[in-house]
């Protein structure tokens, strides 16, 4: 119970976090280098309270995780300019999910027993359709041309968000010793992608919020996929799509129809039945 509980962390923290963003105004970039210098900010505070052990593989492996992550983001937000919000998001979140449940499953060996799999299975896509449900019908189509590039970012997006959660689970570093070296490899990979456009401005200096909040949602990862596993606190932690989609409707205003509107709820409700069987799969 403890570790669904810290996996619920990350859906929260995540799913708040885009709403926030948007209100603290800015670009893709100076909005994610906002995000991994609160992190990175975060990381040192809890360093100096927790003062975990660090090891010389703790510092390379959390570097290259939030590398990972770094990387992930600025691609995902890099698809988003060619496929839109509504069809990155879904597809990126569902490829993400498929990445990182096939090496809990099958490399790390988290679910055993036939009635296991096939209840993990059945929530993963469940989680999945509510995921495209909850996009399906907004925005208008792209260029073919734009549709390839968006899918070539998505596609390099997508390895290094799974990079960031399975290398940590991979070594098994403790979460608490992985938080400042993953918020020091996302500031430097931030830092050195987007440095040439001249991120550095009031609108980063507002998403050191944001930054708090990821690290809140990421500490309650690393938490949890020792205890529950990487598929399903990875899992729980897209759940958060629920949060940042109800809330762009309600709170940001943003209009649907009641076609739309009506796939959302499905989805949302999917993605929520999702969870609940995820959490049966953990013995």
């Amino acid at each position: 119970m403890e570790g669904i509980l810290y996996a619920l962390l990350p859906a929260l923290a995540w799913g708040s976090l885009v709403l926030v963003s948007e209100k603290l105004g800015g670009d893709p970039k100076s909005q994610t280098l906002g995000i991994t210098t609160g992190s990175l900010l975060f990381g040192l505070v809890m360093y100096f309270i927790q003062q975990p052990e660090m090891s010389m593989t703790v510092w390379i492996i959390g570097m290259i995780s939030g590398a990972g992550w770094a990387i992930g983001q600025l691609n995902q937000f890099n698809s988003v300019q060619n496929m839109g919000v509504s069809k990155t998001v879904p597809i990126s979140t569902g490829l993400q999910l498929l990445g990182t449940t096939f090496f809990g499953v099958v490399i790390f060996k988290e679910w055993s027993g036939t009635m296991t799999i096939i209840l993990g299975l059945f929530a993963i896509a469940a989680i999945i359709a509510g995921i495209i449900l909850t996009g399906v019908g907004q925005g208008k189509d792209s260029e073919e041309g734009s549709k390839k590039k968006g899918a070539m970012f998505l596609g390099i997006s997508t390895v290094g968000f799974v990079l960031y959660v399975v290398i940590v689970r991979w070594y098994d570093l403790d979460g608490w010793a992985a938080i400042l070296p993953q918020g020091l490899g996302m500031f430097i990979a931030t830092l050195l992608i987007s440095f040439k456009d001249k991120p550095f401005n009031k609108y980063m200096v507002r998403n050191v919020l944001t930054g708090i909040m990821w690290a809140i949602g990421n500490i309650g990862l690393l938490l949890a996929n020792p205890l529950v596993g990487v598929a399903i606190g990875f899992s729980f932690s897209q759940m958060g799509i629920v949060i940042s989609t109800l809330g762009g409707i309600f709170l940001l205003g943003e209009k649907k129809s009641k076609k739309q509107l009506t796939f959302i709820i499905i989805g949302c409700a999917l993605v929520i039945a999702g969870g609940v069987m995820l959490g049966f799969t953990k013995e």
